[in-house]
């Protein structure tokens, strides 16, 4: 039940959020099937699955592999393409309040610049890159994982991008502290962390690794205490907000990283556990403030009383 008497609005970038709860990309679709279990107008918004420029099959199965507190996926991206989700997918969103983020990855600079150029034209409130994406004429290393390449790309798609600019960082990398910096500086209008970590699972009755693509990403409740130590550290050296997520499955997970600096969390894996997962952090964040007498969420962010 929600308490009207708490304020749980939050601003990111010029964008008003209903509430500080969005669901995280690649862990949503594009919130068909999710609606038949929540009202979409209940969260602050969605990141859509990410987009690619052309349509996307993705990587050869298998592709989720559960492993203890979390799972490791190698989805691949499978998505429809920036024209058809413009076509197919945004007009269902557009019947909910909620707001709508873009996720999109690119293999080059050049994609990501035709693809915020397509974007910033449409009715949705943000753009959010994806930089753990593999930069086909750097050798494929990803972007996020160097300040060069951060940077790079980043700076690009400003040039086209209309809308409010979030960049979602990678935790595979030696100093997210520089990577954020770097992404501020370059023209991000928010960040968002964590991103999955590269992990590997091995089925040793086979001597095969589990995924198709032999690696993929960890995420899920055992991250989490990774992915708050380094909202902690981010929010403290850079003048944007930050959007933290990694294993946010209750209320309370919620809670850690609004103290930590977070303005805003995403919730993920714990959508496949629990499709109620993004209303039910919003009722945990409200019932947390209404034990601890606070009016409004901005009372607790960034509020961490370290030693």
């Amino acid at each position: 039940m929600t308490n009207r008497s708490i304020d749980l609005s939050v601003n990111i970038a010029g964008v008003k959020f209903s509430n500080p709860v969005i669901a995280a990309s690649g862990t949503f679709g594009f919130g068909r099937e999710y609606s038949n279990y929540i009202d979409l107008d209940t969260i602050g918004g969605i990141s859509v699955k990410g987009l690619t420029l052309e349509e996307r099959q993705g990587n050869t199965p298998p592709r989720i592999a559960e492993t203890p507190a979390g799972i490791l996926n190698s989805v691949g991206l499978q998505n429809p393409g920036v024209r058809n989700f413009i076509k197919k997918e945004l007009p269902f969103l557009k019947r909910y309040n909620t707001k709508i983020i873009a996720n999109i990855a690119g293999n080059t600079v050049e994609e990501y610049c035709s693809m915020t150029e397509i974007l910033s034209d449409i009715d949705i409130d943000a753009i959010e890159l994806n930089v753990s994406c593999p930069n086909v004429k750097r050798g494929c290393a990803a972007f996020g994982n160097s300040v060069e390449g951060i940077r790079e790309v980043t700076e690009q798609v400003r040039r086209y991008c209309k809308k409010p600019l979030i960049v979602k960082l990678t935790p595979n990398a030696t100093d997210i502290k520089e990577i954020a910096l770097a992404a501020e500086e370059a023209g991000a209008d928010a960040l968002s962390l964590i991103n999955t970590i590269l992990g590997m699972a091995i089925d040793i009755h086979k001597k095969r690794p589990i995924l198709g693509n032999n690696v993929g990403g960890l995420s899920g409740p055992a991250v989490r205490p990774i992915a708050v130590r380094m909202v902690y550290e981010v929010a403290n050296v850079v003048n944007i907000p930050v959007i933290g997520m990694g294993g946010i499955f209750d209320g309370e997970d919620a809670v850690e990283f609004l103290l930590a600096g977070a303005s805003a969390v995403m919730v993920g894996t714990a959508n496949f556990v629990n499709p109620t997962a993004c209303v039910d952090v919003v009722e945990g964040i409200e019932d947390y403030l209404t034990r601890h007498n606070h009016n409004n969420v901005h009372e607790i962010i960034g509020k961490l009383q370290v030693y």
